[in-house]
């Protein structure tokens, strides 16, 4: 008995058996909690939804729908599109076209364990970017965002309104026409060696997908850096390589510690971002040492954030109101990736629908010609080009540069008599709610600037469908930035050349982050 009773004593279990047996019990509870979040709370979450009448597709353990969705993505991708076809969302966004066409204007889908709410109506759209339902959040990924750029698109509440209230200075319409020289200076070195590689019979056959890619990345470096527009363009580069591999990563991002794996992918990215941060640091102190000793602030991006984040500090007398060395860092990421994206496929869109439609290309270059002759355009001409502002805003109506937007409840949310439980993305699909036939009539798919003749209010049944920049108070701030780029650069190519549509151009918009040309946007310019 004696002995049985010292077999049973806790002291007389070994310690090996009792880590084993811990270990066991945090196994198991680490087992459950994923076989919560990857099973029963997204099937709770369909029932629940189905339960208000939302009818969708049935989630798939894991990754939702991200395997149909790649698989649509490859059939349609390896099709190209007739010439002068703009109905492109079947090709560009096949798995949430095929989705609301059989579940219906309201449904949902799954991006890997989380439900997916798509809205089409575009009153609604607004209403959730305008947060007038309450505050929606932006989706996290905490570690691709650390990777790409921590700043303002990805912030929330108080450290939104702080970063947004020290960057709106520097996006002042009097701060931008400052920045036309740089504008300006870039275009006309791109014309210049256009110029120069013209053939014999006066034309060149080029890319200009790459082209224009290289044009919007030295203007942001310019406006971003000053006279440090040459470093900067490493910056382009280090961050246009970056998005390639973030892109790799999407479909895997549902895997549970993906991202910490030390794969080759993963790997690489912390050294460019290792690499971009080192540049833009240096570039920052050097500023904000200059500053320090009284020289006067330049007039570029970074000087004016700098300035207006002192001038903030300053007021406030807390250096916690102002933003930190590595918060300016992130935000001039932001510069170079949104400022030089949206324009290049805005200008790319815009050359080649030119191309396939010269009635209207002439009709602009009449325009920019009775209005600048053969000089530099300035502002004030800018801000009265009729034309080619309707050309702009049906390009980015028939080839958003952001096919959706997407949010997410932080906390359980009515939205017209539907409640969605915390954790629900819910899609705006700009590209869908631009192509509808209801709101734009049956020319919806043509490309006619002038439905934009008596201004965006005017161009369809519903004033607010145009969302090309978003709507409400995280509408992009640089839209005016782009806008104004744009112009400049398309009145300056236009005052030289006549642009034609290359037989070897394969009409091929696919999106990958944003709306682009798959096999590039080759055109023949000839001199005029």
């Amino acid at each position: 008995m004696v002995l049985g009773a010292w077999l049973m004593s806790p002291a007389s279990v070994p310690w090996s058996l009792l880590a084993y047996g811990v270990l066991g019990l945090v196994l198991l509870w680490q087992a459950g909690r994923l076989l919560h979040s990857l099973w029963w709370r997204p099937r709770r979450l369909e029932l629940a939804l189905r339960a208000q009448g939302l009818r969708g597709t049935r989630y798939r353990f894991l990754t939702g729908d991200l395997g149909e969705h790649g698989r649509l993505n490859r059939e349609a991708w390896a099709r190209p599109l007739p010439l002068r076809c703009h109905d492109i969302a079947p090709r560009v966004a096949p798995f949430l076209h095929n989705a609301v066409r059989e579940h219906g204007s309201a449904c949902f889908t799954w991006f890997g364990p989380t439900p997916k709410v798509t809205i089409t109506d575009p009153d609604l759209a607004k209403d959730v970017l305008s947060n007038k339902f309450g505050h929606f959040e932006k989706p996290k990924f905490p570690t691709l965002t650390k990777l790409f750029s921590d700043s303002l698109a990805n912030h929330e509440g108080e450290k939104w309104v702080k970063h947004r209230r020290i960057l709106n200075p520097a996006f002042h319409l009097e701060k931008l026409k400052l920045m036309l020289p740089a504008f300006s200076a870039c275009c006309e070195e791109l014309v210049s060696k256009w110029m120069e590689s013209l053939g014999s019979d006066g034309s060149y056959e080029v890319d200009v997908w790459p082209e224009m890619q290289i044009l919007t990345g030295d203007v942001i470096s310019r406006t971003a850096f000053g006279s440090s527009y040459l470093e900067g363009r490493r910056i382009f580069q280090l961050q246009a390589e970056q998005t390639e591999r973030l892109l790799k990563c999407m479909q895997k991002i549902v895997i549970p510690g993906y991202m910490s794996l030390p794969t080759k992918n993963n790997r690489k990215m912390h050294q460019t971002k290792k690499e971009t941060d080192s540049i833009l640091r240096g570039l920052v102190d050097k500023r904000m040492q200059a500053m320090k000793e009284g020289e006067c602030t330049k007039d570029d991006l970074l000087g004016l954030l700098l300035e207006s984040n002192m001038r903030h500090t300053e007021e406030d007398g807390q250096s916690n109101h102002g933003l930190t060395i590595e918060e300016v860092i992130e935000e001039c990421k932001l510069f170079y990736f949104a400022g030089m994206e949206t324009t290049s496929v805005l200008l790319t869109w815009t050359i080649l629908l030119l191309s396939m439609h010269p009635e209207w290309q002439d009709r602009a270059r009449e325009e920019i010609l009775g209005l600048f002759g053969k000089n530099k355009p300035e502002y004030e001409g800018l801000s009265r080009l009729k034309i080619v502002t309707m050309i702009l805003y049906e390009v980015l109506r028939l080839y958003p540069p952001a096919v959706t937007f997407t949010r997410k409840t932080y906390k359980q949310m009515e939205i017209e008599g539907v409640t969605y439980p915390a954790g629900v993305i819910v899609e705006l699909p700009v590209l869908l709610i631009h192509h509808d036939l209801n709101i734009w009539g049956s020319d919806a798919h043509e490309f006619k600037p002038d439905r934009f003749a008596e201004g965006i209010s005017k161009a369809s049944k519903n004033p607010g469908a145009f969302l090309p920049f978003g709507w409400g108070p995280r509408i992009c701030i640089g839209q005016n930035f782009a806008l104004l780029e744009a112009k400049m650069a398309l009145c300056m190519i236009l005052q030289c050349f006549k642009l034609e549509l290359m037989p070897s151009y394969t009409h091929a918009p696919y999106s990958m982050v944003t709306l682009r040309p798959m096999h590039g946007a080759q055109i023949k310019l000839r001199a005029i």
